[in-house]
């Protein structure tokens, strides 16, 4: 048989395998996308170890993310469109509504950055609320899938509190909570794009008062030099692994800097105060020793959503102070 007659059938059965899994996972999730009012979902999550692709769904688009290991290597560039073509047709999706795009391996950097400049934005829909997102000109949409629980949580303990969002990008978590009934939001990020991006989705779900601050500050040496204002009920952190942005006075480096990092934002905390602390750092470790703390959990598991199938897709913590006068200055 010609070497290119067994690559296409090898391609035509990868197609068919996925499809299979799509279909399988779907009818899975159906009740939950349905109970949970969810639009968007993750379909495939490497689950054939053959095909290293993600396949989200985002009403009616698919935003395809290809990873390094599989059956082709990383220069076989046309595997992808071919294995892809049979699951858009099974899912009745046109091509112009198929986004793919590349997570190799390189250098560490800020996992934000730029693509293209097709200014593809739509809005979605999350829980009776809207985001803005983009599958084009960005490597990330604007909208993280796996932390859609984590955002319930924030939500289910937002009511009458002063809530800050750190590392905020486009304001997911502000957004969330300022429905619950916040008494304000403060929306801190270093990019005028994604705070901008975060003002829009606040605005289109009717948040534009004045209770709600929007930012622009290179966070840890806000932190350093304590020009972060005002005392806090609830916080999200959720910052890049690594940051090397020319606008920082320093670079972050989540393993490094963490300890440091929330010993400062304690310091800003009310008693009572809880603390959202999310990395995407597999080899994370968490230095509890040096962090004042009454109380730490890891709620890894609770917050991982039944579409992922990577269950270390992201790590998270609940940090907690007593409702108490402490010593923790």
């Amino acid at each position: 048989m010609p070497l290119n007659d067994d690559r296409e059938r090898r391609l035509q059965g990868l197609g068919e395998m996925l499809v299979n899994r799509v279909q399988k996972n779907r009818r899975r999730l159906r009740s939950w996308i349905k109970r949970e009012e969810i639009t968007c979902f993750r379909l495939y999550d490497r689950d054939i170890p053959e095909i290293p692709l993600t396949i989200d769904w985002y009403e009616g688009r698919l935003c395809v993310a290809r990873y390094e290991k599989g059956e082709f290597s990383p220069s076989d560039e046309d595997w992808v469109p071919s294995v892809l073509e049979t699951v858009r047709e099974a899912l009745g999706v046109a091509p112009e509504r198929v986004y793919v795009r590349s997570r190799l391996r390189g250098p560490g950097g800020s996992r934000y950055s730029k693509r293209a400049t097709d200014r593809d934005f739509f809005r979605v829909r999350e829980a009776g609320m809207k985001f803005r997102v983009n599958l084009s000109d960005y490597l990330d949409t604007g909208l993280f899938l796996d932390h859609r629980t984590t955002r319930k949580m924030v939500g289910l303990e937002a009511a009458g509190k002063r809530f800050l969002n750190l590392f905020a990008y486009t304001g997911a978590f502000s957004v969330y909570a300022a429905a619950a009934g916040a008494v304000g939001t403060t929306t801190v990020d270093m990019s005028n794009t994604y705070l901008d991006w975060a003002r829009r989705n606040m605005a289109s779900n009717g948040f534009d008062g004045r209770e709600h601050r929007f930012v622009r500050d290179d966070i840890l040496d806000a932190l350093d030099e304590r020009r972060i204002e005002g005392e806090y009920d609830l916080v999200v952190v959720d910052p890049p692994t690594v940051s090397r942005s020319k606008r920082m006075k320093s670079d972050l480096d989540i393993q490094r800097d963490h300890a440091w990092m929330l010993s400062r934002i304690l310091e800003i905390c009310a008693p009572g105060a809880v603390i959202y602390f999310s990395t995407n750092f597999k080899k994370f470790r968490f230095d509890e020793a040096k962090v004042k703390c009454d109380r730490i959990e890891e709620i890894s598991e609770k917050t991982i959503p039944p579409d992922f199938r990577d269950r270390r897709v992201h790590r998270c913590w609940r940090l907690g102070l007593l409702d108490l006068p402490n010593n923790r200055r």
